[in-house]
């Protein structure tokens, strides 16, 4: 398993913990005191925080209205699917904006 994480996971007790405690791979930006490993992941980052701010801002996932574990997991499940349903509606139709769900939102 990976994992990307900020500049500030590093050191080697750190990478350790990581690797064999917990059995997986941190990959994270390069710090200018090291030698170069993993390079940079500035468009990595960028698409994973357009994807949260989708999750949260047009899926309205922080006003999920699930009151028990069960209810907050089938809520969140349904508002991915049916975005998932509108990005393959988009591609079978071939939409000019594949992620876009503007003609949906009402």
């Amino acid at each position: 398993m990976s994992q990307a994480g900020d500049k500030g996971f590093a050191g080697r007790e750190f990478e350790r913990f990581i690797t064999e405690d917990l059995g997986a791979h941190l990959i994270r930006p390069d710090r200018k005191d090291e030698k170069p490993r993993f390079g940079n992941f500035g468009g990595i980052r960028q698409w994973i925080e357009s994807v949260f701010d989708t999750l949260k801002g047009q899926l309205t996932l922080e006003q999920h209205g699930g009151r028990a574990l069960a209810g907050v997991y089938a809520r969140v499940a349904a508002r991915l699917f049916a975005l998932a349903a509108g990005i393959w509606h988009n591609w079978h139709i071939d939409a000019p904006r594949k992620r876009s769900l503007i003609a949906y939102d009402h």
